[in-house]
């Protein structure tokens, strides 16, 4: 029987945890890659961790409290705020030293209760962070707290950790790497963090002096003509679908593709082009429609360019990522072979990899003003299998769960299992409800043949 967690979660009054000890003050321009008007939000996160025996006794708030001070201290910038300059809306971090958010809270429930988690959205969330978690908050981020923590103890001993985040300071990868220099104090490791955090912002900027020159086209900011005319809106009555790919399922998938191209595609390619393609069809686009699909490429570990020593030191932990776009009227989308779709999203990563993109769109958001990323008729999905936001651990062992809050239209790849425990990949969807049905049968029909492979239960339509 679920829980109403609304009417056993009490929480404390929230406090403000500054760095353990005094740290520099002084004003640290973000990127031009961290200032976009589309980042200015707060992205969630949770853990679930069970009871760990020798921990019994053992005060999980005051560990993190204790460790997040330490870790602030490494990371001082996050317990500063945000102030926004004139012109151009540049936002800059002014490095005050007042802290972090922080809440203590008691559920009288045990884990259990929320039953099997494995991607978002966790039941119940919005106990679990200390803010509503909506996409956009009112104000922005200028001026507010750059992160907020609550850790809610259960009734059975384990507890849940829950996070918020400005997107502006951190990509999924700088996230990980800040709550893993917290994790580390937490469970006593002495010293500084193994990663050391660099800031080098100043490495994805805007090229200066003037003009900017925009060098590569970018879709993404670039507004979808008839935009109205999408078939979803986050307004809309949605319902939540997880779709699971595991062994068969990707390798259904590759079978499906040329040979060429299907040797050369990733997992998340073909993934990704696969549930474009359902997608579309699932929310039913007029055949002239043009449709999107939209990614993040990672360029942590690449040269300026594509090859040599890479441009971003190791620590860096601000965004280091880019957009890459693939569109296709509906209609060649329904009635071409999966591997049209493919080829789109091959090409779309090839060209922002390619040299050069990268300081295209920082040179971008200074010249035109910051422009939010476009969304209509457009599937976003970004990869966090290789994030490693589940593996932080604070003292209790592995989380049970450790990824996104909730989810939204925009979704990710998460590392999941199915129902016999194998691992692969979780995709968790929001559609009307009987877009979602639609969906479900178009996954079903496009991997044909994967159930009479797979063991009872093992297979896509098990996860449905």
């Amino acid at each position: 029987m679920a829980m109403t967690m609304s009417s056993v979660v009490r929480r404390g009054a929230a406090e403000l945890v500054a760095p353990a000890r005094a740290t520099p003050y002084e004003f640290k321009p973000l990127s031009d890659i961290d200032d976009q008007e589309g980042l200015r939000f707060y992205r969630s996160g949770i853990y679930l961790y069970r009871r760990c025996a020798a921990r019994d006794g053992v005060d999980p708030a005051a560990v993190l409290r204790a460790a997040l001070a330490e870790a602030l201290v490494h990371y001082y910038p996050l317990a500063g705020r945000i102030v926004e300059a004139s012109p151009g809306r540049k936002l800059l971090v002014e490095c005050t030293g007042e802290g972090v958010v922080f809440v203590e809270a008691d559920a009288a429930a045990a884990l259990e209760e929320l039953g099997e988690v494995t991607g978002p959205p966790v039941p119940r969330h919005e106990e679990f962070l200390c803010e509503p978690d909506g996409a956009y908050v009112a104000g922005g981020v200028v001026g507010r707290p750059l992160l907020y923590f609550q850790v809610t103890r259960m009734r059975c001993g384990g507890f849940v950790w829950g996070f918020q985040i400005c997107h502006c300071m951190a990509d999924a990868a700088g996230v990980v790497q800040f709550l893993t220099a917290v994790s580390e104090f937490a469970r006593g490791v002495p010293g500084a963090p193994t990663v050391r955090p660099v800031w080098a912002r100043e490495l994805l900027s805007a090229r200066r002096p003037l003009p900017f020159v925009i060098t590569r086209s970018h879709p993404e900011y670039e507004s979808v003509p008839d935009a109205g005319r999408d078939k979803i809106s986050p307004t809309d009555a949605l319902v939540h679908q997880p779709f699971f790919f595991g062994r068969r399922e990707v390798a259904a998938l590759r079978a499906l593709a040329p040979p060429e191209l299907g040797a050369r595609s990733s997992r998340f390619d073909l993934i990704a082009a696969f549930m474009w393609r359902c997608r579309a069809n699932a929310l039913q686009y007029d055949a002239g429609d043009v449709v999107r699909v939209q990614f993040v490429v990672n360029a942590r570990g690449r040269g300026r360019n594509g090859n040599g020593p890479p441009l971003l030191p190791e620590g860096y932990y601000g965004n280091a990522f880019l957009f890459a776009v693939a569109e296709s009227p509906a209609g060649e989308l329904r009635h071409r072979p999966f591997g049209h779709a493919l080829h789109l999203v091959v090409a779309a990563k090839a060209r922002a990899m390619e040299e050069g993109h990268l300081q295209s769109v920082a040179d971008l958001m200074a010249a035109r003003g910051r422009p939010r990323f476009t969304v209509a008729r457009t599937y976003v999905v970004s990869d966090l299998t290789w994030s490693g936001l589940p593996n932080v651990d604070v003292g209790w062992g592995r989380a049970v769960y450790g990824g996104p809050a909730t989810a939204t239209l925009a979704t990710f790849h998460i590392a999941g299992r199915n129902v016999a425990g194998e691992e692969g990949v979780e995709v968790p969807m929001r559609l009307p409800a009987p877009s979602m049905e639609r969906l479900t049968r178009e996954v079903a029909r496009g991997l044909a043949g994967v159930h009479a492979m797979a063991n009872t239960g093992a297979c896509i339509a098990a996860r449905l």
